[in-house]
């Protein structure tokens, strides 16, 4: 067993411990400056600028991919071969706008109103709605002069009141102005009786349009015309 004899000196061994607990300390005290260091410059920012690296032009600057010798005159005509031929109606339900083109060429263009795309659900009766306009392609299937509005369900709901009971209380004059083209499923191209509101989504699902630019369209476009709405 050994240990430490009576009368043996001990104070070079507690300066060693010291010394290592001062040099403990110097490291733990110099992580901690370092720590605030970084933290301070993550907070203040490390005092770089930035900037766009310089475009390189000359014989080591990248160069765009080109294309083969007529290739772009290619895909433009195969384009255009796509095109529909004739007149077209194009309906841009984002920007509430009727076109009516030929070819690349715009030969009409006026305000319109199409779907809110609000919801309309009966809590007893379970049934629902959504007052969109659809998209996809079309064509107007037929024309009428002083379309007759048949009122859905959801015409009498929105008034208050309850759906009737005879086929003939559905039917309304006056409503759709003096022309519709029809394009299916109950939609159509009609007039308005607040112009005030073209160029808005507040239609129930049909596009809507002013006076003048419907009397144009129906005697523009005959039945069969392609329409399309995105």
């Amino acid at each position: 067993m050994t240990g430490i004899a009576p009368g043996s000196p001990v104070r070079p061994d507690l300066e060693k411990l010291r010394s290592r607990r001062r040099a403990r300390l110097r490291i733990g005290l110099g992580v901690a400056i370092l720590t605030l260091v970084l933290a301070a410059g993550a907070v203040a920012g490390t005092g770089f600028t930035y900037s766009p690296l310089p475009r390189v032009s000359g014989a080591g600057a990248p160069q765009a991919p080109s294309r083969p010798k007529g290739e772009e005159a290619r895909l433009a005509r195969a384009l255009g071969r796509l095109a529909p031929r004739g007149l077209y109606i194009v309906i841009d339900s984002g920007t509430n706008k009727l076109y009516v083109r030929k070819g690349t060429e715009v030969v009409m263009e006026a305000d319109c109103s199409t779907g809110t795309g609000l919801y309309l659900k009966v809590v007893d009766g379970g049934k629902s709605w959504t007052f969109d306009t659809p998209r996809g392609q079309f064509a107007i299937l037929y024309k009428s002069k002083y379309p007759v509005w048949k009122k859905p369900d959801w015409a009498f709901l929105e008034e208050g009141k309850p759906p009737p009971t005879r086929e003939s209380d559905r039917f309304e004059e006056g409503v759709l102005g003096e022309y519709g083209l029809y394009f299916g499923d109950g939609y159509l191209i009609h007039g308005t009786l607040y112009e005030r509101l073209l160029g808005q989504s507040v239609s129930h699902g049909c596009i809507r349009l002013g006076r003048d630019p419907l009397r144009q369209l129906y005697k523009m476009c005959p039945e069969g015309t392609p329409i399309f709405i995105f």
